[in-house]
C-alpha cells in the first residue's frame, strides 16, 4: 500500500555533485507529467493536476496491490531534498520509479510479447475501474519489460474516471495492441514492421482494406475495425465533448466500461499464431555444430563473460534460440537476446515465460537494419544503437551472415560490434566468433554470390581488423577447424 504523499511546493539545493536532469524524449505528450533521468535514476515530475490525481491513486487499495504484485513499475515520491532545485522547482510533486533494464519498444517485439503486453494493459484497467479509475490512453507504449514480465510503467496516465464516459484509451489500444494482434494472427503477416513504421500504430480505415468479404467476420474484425472506422468517420466533425455529452445521454455507465475490457480480454486471448517451420527455427538440429565444437564455444563463453567484473548489460546479436543468452544470464545481470526472425523470437519468449526469466529479454530486430530513432524530431524513441550501452556483446556465428549475406563490409562489421562497448571503457568485453570461408554454412552462402566478390573475407584479414579496435585477450579455433573465437576488449 502507497500512503497519500504530500505535495512539497519548494526544493532546497541541491548538492554540486548532481548531474542536471535530463528530460526523457518520449514523454511530452502529456502535459501533466514528464519523465526524466538524473543521477542514474528515474523521475516523473507532476502538475497540479497531476499531483492531485497522484494524491487519489496512491490512496486506492487496487494501485498498492499493482505494486505488490509487480504489475506496475515501482514508484515512491521523491525525497525534495535530494532532488535538482531546477527539478523539485518546476514540478509540483516528483515520483521516483524502478529503472526499466533495458527500454525496448513494441516493433521489436514478438507476436506472443504483444499479446501478453496487450492483456497487462486490459488487466490492469478492469482492476482500476471498479475502484473509480481509469487511464488517458492504451498504448502499447506504455508497457516494458524485465525479462519475459510485462510491465506498465506509465502511473501518470491513472487519473480518476468520470462517470458517463467511455475509455478514452480505446483508440490507442486498437491502433498499437489489437490491430497489430489481428493482423498477424488473421493473415499471417509480421506486424512489426508496420508499428515501426507508425509510430501512433495501425489506422482502422487502412486496416479495414485488408480485412474485406468474408474476413471481416474473423474474431474482433468487424467490431473493432469495421464498425470502429464507421464511427471514427461519423464523428470526424465532432469535438470530443460533443461526444462525450452524446455518450452520457445513451447511458453509458461504468458496466458498459468493463463489458467492453472483458470482451476485449476474451478476444486477446483467443487470438494465436502459430509460426511457420522457418531455417532458423530449427537451426540447433540443422546447423554443422559439432557436439566437440558446442562444448569448447560454450566454455569459451562461459570464461570470457565469468572472469572480471560481472557485466551489467550483456547484447546477444543473432542470439537465434537463446542457449547463449540463457549461459549469459548466468555472469550478468541482464541480457538482450536480438534475433531477426519473428518466429524464433517468439519461441524464445514463451519457453523464458514459462521458466519465469526476469534477466533475458528477446527482441525481433534485423541487425542489418536495426530500429533507428522514431517519432517527434526522430528521438521520441530512440534507436537501437542509442539504447544499447552494453558491458558485453556477442556476436556469434552472425558476422558471416553480415558480410556476405547482406553484403556488409569487414571493418563496418568490427566498428559496429565495438560501438555500444565504448562507455563501458576498459571493463567492456567483446565475444566474436568468425566463420571460415571454408565452413559449411560461408559457402553455402557464397554459392549465391558471384565469385571474388569478397576477397577481404578472410580470418587474418578480420583478424587485423579486430585488432586495430581491441586487444585480443584470448582466441579459439574450434575443433572443427572452420570456425574461431575470439575474446577482445577495446582499445581506449
Amino acid at each position: 500500500m502507497v500512503a497519500p504523499p504530500p505535495v512539497p511546493a519548494t526544493s532546497t539545493t541541491t548538492p554540486a555533485s548532481t548531474p542536471a536532469p535530463r528530460v526523457d524524449p518520449g514523454s511530452f505528450r502529456d502535459p501533466a507529467n514528464r519523465v526524466f533521468h538524473a543521477d542514474g535514476q528515474v523521475f516523473r515530475g507532476l502538475g497540479p493536476q497531476g499531483a492531485e490525481d497522484w494524491r487519489a491513486l496512491a490512496g486506492t487499495d487496487f494501485f498498492g496491490r499493482l505494486l505488490a504484485e509487480g504489475k506496475v513499475c515501482g514508484t515512491e515520491l521523491a525525497d525534495p531534498e535530494t532532488l535538482p532545485a531546477s527539478v523539485a522547482g518546476q514540478w509540483t510533486t516528483v515520483l521516483r520509479h524502478e529503472r526499466i533494464p533495458f527500454v525496448s519498444y513494441p516493433y521489436e517485439w514478438s507476436f506472443a510479447m504483444l499479446r501478453d503486453a496487450a492483456l497487462l494493459h486490459l488487466e490492469i484497467l478492469r482492476t482500476a475501474v471498479p475502484a473509480g479509475f481509469t487511464t488517458k490512453d492504451g498504448s502499447a507504449y506504455n508497457l516494458q519489460w524485465r525479462g519475459a514480465e510485462p510491465v506498465f510503467i506509465d502511473i501518470g496516465s491513472f487519473e480518476p474516471a468520470q462517470d458517463g464516459e467511455p475509455w478514452a484509451g480505446y483508440r490507442q489500444f486498437c491502433q498499437t495492441l489489437l490491430y497489430p494482434l489481428l493482423l498477424q494472427a488473421h493473415l499471417g503477416l509480421d506486424f512489426q514492421p508496420w508499428l515501426r513504421s507508425r509510430i501512433d500504430g495501425i489506422e482502422a480505415a487502412a486496416l479495414r482494406r485488408l480485412f474485406g468479404g468474408t474476413r471481416r467476420f474473423r474474431a474482433g474484425v468487424l467490431k473493432h475495425v469495421h464498425l470502429h472506422d464507421a464511427i471514427q468517420s461519423r464523428y470526424a466533425g465532432a469535438s470530443t465533448g460533443s461526444v462525450r455529452e452524446e455518450l452520457k445521454d445513451a447511458g453509458f455507465s461504468r458496466e458498459l466500461v468493463l463489458a467492453t475490457l472483458r470482451a476485449l480480454d476474451k478476444l486477446v486471448r483467443r487470438l494465436d499464431w502459430q509460426p511457420p517451420p522457418s531455417h532458423w527455427s530449427g537451426y540447433q538440429e540443422t546447423c554443422t555444430y559439432s557436439t566437440a565444437d558446442r562444448e569448447a564455444k560454450e566454455r569459451f563463453v562461459t570464461e570470457a563473460l565469468a572472469e572480471g567484473d560481472r557485466p551489467r548489460l550483456v547484447l546477444d546479436l543473432g542470439a537465434n534460440d537463446g542457449t547463449y543468452s540463457r549461459l549469459a544470464a548466468r555472469h550478468a545481470d541482464y541480457v538482450v537476446a536480438v534475433e531477426s526472425d519473428p518466429a524464433v523470437v517468439d519461441q524464445l519468449y514463451r519457453r523464458l515465460r514459462s521458466d519465469g526469466e526476469r534477466r533475458v529479454l528477446p527482441l525481433v530486430m534485423d541487425l542489418a537494419d536495426p530500429s533507428p530513432g522514431g517519432g517527434w524530431r526522430g528521438v521520441e524513441r530512440g534507436s537501437f544503437a542509442a539504447r544499447a550501452d552494453a558491458d558485453a556483446v556477442l556476436a556469434l556465428a552472425v558476422i558471416h551472415h553480415l558480410a556476405i549475406g547482406r553484403n556488409v563490409p569487414l571493418p563496418e562489421i568490427v566498428d559496429w560490434l565495438v560501438g555500444p562497448l565504448t562507455a563501458a571503457g576498459s571493463g567492456g568485453r567483446l565475444v566474436v566468433e568468425f566463420v571460415h570461408p571454408d565452413d559449411p554454412m560461408a559457402v553455402r552462402l557464397l554459392a549465391n554470390k558471384p565469385a571474388g566478390l569478397f576477397p577481404d573475407y578472410r580470418r587474418e584479414e578480420f583478424e587485423r581488423l579486430l585488432g586495430q579496435r581491441c586487444t585480443v585477450v584470448r582466441r579459439l579455433e574450434l575443433p572443427s577447424g572452420t570456425r574461431t573465437l575470439y575474446l577482445g576488449t577495446p582499445r581506449g
